[in-house]
């Protein structure tokens, strides 16, 4: 077996790794009511699922890991994925000063909250650096600089988060569940959040809990394969359930650290489909008793404020712990992080930088709001 799949690894196509970066958390099929048939666990063969009709394409040029790059390296790619929000936010803040300085009075300051506004930062954080702003420098002629000085001390501030990365179990496996809508870029980021989590040492086991869509089983498998972790999937429209408890149960039974478990994409207003999270849950709680141990929601930066309806839905439903801010490198809308951390107190665990596998970082506050104002 150890020869064969040297050899298909060899033989790895091109095509796998386009299909493994291309995101393909669009609507897929709607769930029906699970059939409680128990899932079936894959044989370990990377290629499980994969269409053989994909056109094979040039591969995107490798990235360093987040363990090969240093704070300023961090800094450089949350700088990258933040561009378009910057660009946007410096253009807007450096037409307030039409000379060498600006007198910080009401007028600024009602110009510049309209300007943050533009970032779907929300009423209420755009007021909270408005404050700020006329606290420290009203009535005083500052600069361009000074200004981008003070707004970027307090989003840092805003950002501040007691927890950051994974609460890890202090035995067996840690279960992390992963939820959010359908295009969100949730089997994507579970892709690069197993080669992060692989990449630090951690024995990974993904399970394929979106048995619904089977496009999001053959891009999981294809994670899998070039991760080179272990994957549990079931038969299709299976009951996720049911792999939920075999991912658990085979990660228990290899020595895992991690099981990550994906779910079907649901708009929060669903309560059938918020429900069968809730037997998710109660599944794999039923296997190890604390768990899961966290509740990922992963959420479109490109969704600016609809982002938030979905942070609510899921965080009253699903028990969410913490938060993935996916396709951060799309958006000019980057602001829309802090009415969310204002709103739930739902921790920023990860960010995706990118469309590359080494595309996700765990959340540095400083890092953001220095990358969002810097000019």
């Amino acid at each position: 077996m150890g020869f064969l799949m040297a050899f298909w690894r060899s033989k790895k196509t091109k095509a796998d790794d386009a299909l493994a970066q291309k995101s393909l958390d669009g609507s897929g099929a709607s769930e029906g009511p699970p059939d409680d048939q128990p899932a079936n666990e894959s044989d370990d063969t990377p290629q499980e699922g994969l269409s053989p009709e994909v056109e094979p394409t040039t591969p995107r040029a490798p990235t360093k890991s987040d363990s090969e790059v240093s704070s300023g390296g961090l800094f450089s790619k949350m700088r990258g994925a933040l561009s378009k929000t910057r660009q946007a936010l410096s253009t807007d803040i450096r037409d307030l000063f039409k000379a060498e300085g600006r007198l910080v009075d009401d007028e600024f300051l009602e110009e510049l909250f309209s300007r943050l506004i533009r970032t779907d930062m929300g009423v209420a954080s755009a007021e909270a650096i408005r404050d700020d702003v006329a606290t420290r420098l009203r009535a005083r002629v500052v600069s361009l600089k000074e200004v981008l000085e003070t707004i970027t001390q307090q989003t840092q501030s805003m950002l501040m988060q007691e927890s950051v990365g994974i609460h890890y179990t202090e035995s067996g496996p840690t279960v992390i569940l992963v939820v959010g809508v359908n295009g969100s870029g949730k089997t994507t980021s579970i892709g690069k959040l197993a080669n992060h989590l692989h990449k630090s040492g951690k024995k990974v086991v993904l399970g394929a809990g979106d048995t619904f869509r089977a496009a999001a089983v053959e891009q999981l498998t294809v994670w899998a394969g070039r991760i080179g972790c272990e994957i549990v999937t079931g038969k299709p429209e299976a009951d996720p359930a049911s792999v939920a408890y075999q991912t658990v149960d085979k990660a228990l039974s290899i020595g895992a650290d991690i099981a990550i478990i994906d779910t079907a994409g649901r708009l929060q207003t669903q309560v059938n489909l918020m429900q069968q999270l809730e037997k998710i849950r109660r599944v794999v709680g039923n296997k190890i008793e604390t768990a899961p141990h966290e509740v990922l929601l992963v959420l479109d930066a490109t969704a600016g404020q609809n982002a938030i309806s979905q942070a609510q839905g899921f965080s009253d439903a699903a028990g969410c712990t913490g938060i993935v801010l996916a396709k951060l490198d799309g958006s000019a809308k980057g602001g829309v992080i802090l009415p969310i951390r204002e709103k739930f107190q739902l921790p920023v665990k990860f960010v995706g930088l990118g469309e590359g596998v080494d595309d996700i970082a765990a959340f540095d506050a400083a890092a953001f709001a220095k990358a969002l104002f810097e000019q």
